[in-house]
């Protein structure tokens, strides 16, 4: 009985190990060029410019797991606010801000 429940583990260990969360956290290289930190913060995910004209800007927050997040991205230059999701897939983070959720831009983010 001990046996199987030990195998039985295993296999399940096994099998989610496979399917680990994309990880949101790190630097990533952002569509016009500059250098964005993603560090956990208070129950959710800041996103502070590290390069650039508007370093040290703190420029969303985004709560979630498993890959998928939601919260608000700001525009630097235009210092506006929008709803905004990140879906983490690989290297790859897509950022979507959207206004009143019909009027959205997305950009893809590189992790470095």
């Amino acid at each position: 009985m001990m046996r199987r429940l030990m195998l039985a583990s295993a296999f399940v260990l096994a099998a989610t190990a496979g399917q680990a969360a994309e990880a949101i956290e790190g630097n990533w290289k952002t569509a016009s060029g500059e250098t964005a930190t993603i560090a956990e913060c208070g129950g959710a995910y800041c996103i502070t410019l590290k390069t650039g004209q508007h370093a040290g800007k703190k420029i969303g927050r985004l709560a979630g797991s498993n890959g998928r997040y939601a919260g608000e991205i700001t525009d630097p230059a235009a210092d506006k606010t929008y709803s905004g999701t990140g879906s983490v897939s690989g290297n790859s983070l897509q950022m979507k801000g959207c206004v009143l959720k019909i009027l959205c831009k997305s950009q893809t983010w590189t992790k470095l």
